[in-house]
C-alpha cells in the first residue's frame, strides 16, 4: 500500500472545478486586487471621515450661531403677516419691514420701560421668598398627610439655601439696567437675532430667488410652495399665539393686581405664556404656581384664582381663540406637546417655545403634499357601540 505524495495532497486540498452547465466545459474563476482602485477607495473613505468630522466640528462651533439664526428666521416669519399687508397696501418691502419690525420693538422698549423695574422688584422678591414658600409647603403636607419631610434637607436639594438664592437675585435687585449689563451676552444674542431678522424680513424675496437658482425647475417650484405655507400658516401661528398669551397675561394681571396676589406681573406673563405655548397642561401649569404662593397665605386667593382660570379658559376657547387664529393652522396637540419637549431637551426653557413653531411648519407641509383616504365604514365606527356583524348566509 503506498503513501499519497505531497501533489496529491495538495490536488485533494484543491476544490473540484465548476462544470458550466450549458456546455459542460470547467469553468475557472480568478479574483485579482488592483492596488490602484484599493488605494482610491482608501483615500476616499478617509476622505469622506475627514469631512465627517469636519462638520461635526463645525456644527459644534456654530451650534450657538445656528440657533440664533433660528430665531431670526422665527423672528423674521412672524413679522411677515405685517409686511405683506403694507406690501399689498402700495408700500415698498423696506419701508413695510422697518415699519412693522420697528412697531415690534418700540412697544417691546415701551412695556420694559412702564413695567420693567415693577417685574423686576417683584421677580427678585419671589426668588428671595422661595425658601419660606418652601417651608410652608412642607410644613402644611407634614400637617395634612403625617409625614415628616425635612424642609431644610429638601430646600438644599433643590438648591435654595440663601448663598443660592442670592447669587440669583443679585443681578435682577437692581433692576433692567444692571440686569442686562450682568447678563451683556444675552444682550448680545438679542441684538444678532434683530439685525439677521431685521435681514431676513427685508430681503426675503432676494433670498428665495437666490436659493431657488441651484435647483432644478421642478425643485423650484416644491421650494416655493414649501416657503409660502411656511409664511402664511406658521407666521400667522406665532402672531396668532403671542396675541392670545399677551391677551391671557394682561386678564390674569389684572386680576391678580386686583385682589392682592403677591408678585402678580411676573405670575401673570408665566401664566399667559404656559398657557399658549405649552399645549394641553399649560393652562393647568400657568395657574399652580399663583395658586402656591397664594393658597398657604390666603385660602380664598387660590380659589379664586382656579376659578378665574377656568372662566377665562372657556372665554379664550369660544371667543378669543377663533378671531384671532381664523385664519392660520391648528396643530394637533400631541404633536404639539411632543414638539415642546423635543425643543426643550434639545435648546432648553427656549426651545419650549419655538418648538410649536416649527412643529407648525413641518404640519403645514405634510398636510400640502400628502395624500389622505376617506374613511371605511369599520374606522368611522371605532369608539362607538359595538355592533353585530351582519350574518352571511
Amino acid at each position: 500500500m503506498s503513501t499519497p505524495d505531497a501533489t496529491d495532497a495538495s490536488r485533494s486540498a484543491t476544490p473540484p472545478p465548476v462544470e458550466d452547465p450549458l456546455t459542460g466545459a470547467d469553468l475557472h474563476v480568478t479574483v485579482s486586487f488592483d492596488r490602484a482602485s484599493i488605494w482610491r477607495s482608501g483615500l476616499i473613505l478617509m476622505g469622506l471621515g475627514a469631512a465627517l468630522l469636519l462638520f461635526l466640528w463645525l456644527f459644534s462651533v456654530l451650534s450657538h450661531f445656528l440657533f440664533l439664526l433660528l430665531l431670526a428666521w422665527l423672528f423674521a416669519t412672524a413679522l411677515e403677516p405685517g409686511i405683506r399687508w403694507l406690501v399689498h397696501s402700495g408700500r415698498s418691502r423696506g419701508f413695510a419691514t422697518a415699519v412693522v419690525g420697528g412697531s415690534a420693538i418700540l412697544v417691546a422698549l415701551a412695556l420694559t420701560a412702564v413695567f420693567g423695574q415693577l417685574f423686576f422688584n417683584q421677580i427678585t422678591e419671589f426668588i428671595r421668598g422661595l425658601p419660606e414658600l418652601t417651608t410652608t409647603v412642607i410644613d402644611w403636607v407634614n400637617t395634612q398627610f403625617g409625614t415628616a419631610l425635612d424642609p431644610t434637607t429638601i430646600s438644599a436639594q433643590l438648591r435654595l439655601d440663601p448663598t443660592e438664592i442670592a447669587s440669583w437675585a443679585g443681578p435682577l435687585s437692581g433692576g433692567v439696567l444692571e440686569a442686562v449689563g450682568s447678563l451683556s451676552s444675552v444682550l448680545f444674542d438679542l441684538v444678532t437675532v434683530l439685525v439677521f431678522g431685521f435681514y431676513i424680513a427685508g430681503d426675503g424675496p432676494r433670498l428665495v430667488h437666490t436659493l431657488a437658482a441651484w435647483m432644478p425647475p421642478r425643485g423650484q417650484e416644491v421650494f416655493v410652495t414649501i416657503t409660502e405655507i411656511t409664511i402664511a400658516k406658521t407666521g400667522g401661528y406665532v402672531v396668532s399665539k403671542i396675541v392670545l398669551a399677551a391677551a391671557s397675561a394682561v386678564f390674569h394681571g389684572i386680576f391678580f393686581a386686583a385682589i392682592g396676589v403677591p408678585y402678580w406681573l411676573p405670575l401673570a406673563l408665566f401664566a399667559g405664556i404656559t398657557a399658549q405655548f405649552v399645549p394641553i397642561v399649560g393652562t393647568y401649569l400657568g395657574v399652580i404656581l399663583p395658586v402656591l404662593a397664594t393658597v398657604f397665605i390666603s385660602p380664598w386667593q387660590g380659589v379664586a384664582i382656579i376659578a378665574f382660570a377656568a372662566v377665562y379658559q372657556q372665554i379664550e376657547t369660544y371667543i378669543f381663540t377663533p378671531r384671532v387664529s381664523e385664519k392660520t393652522m391648528d396643530v394637533n396637540p400631541a404633536i404639539a406637546l411632543g414638539a415642546v419637549f423635543v425643543g426643550a431637551a434639545i435648546w432648553g426653557p427656549l426651545g419650549a417655545l419655538i418648538g410649536i413653531p416649527l412643529a407648525a411648519a413641518g404640519v403645514a407641509v405634510l398636510d400640502t403634499y400628502s395624500h389622505r383616504y376617506d374613511l371605511v365604514r369599520e374606522v368611522l365606527q371605532v369608539g362607538t357601540s359595538r355592533t353585530e356583524p351582519e350574518a352571511t348566509s
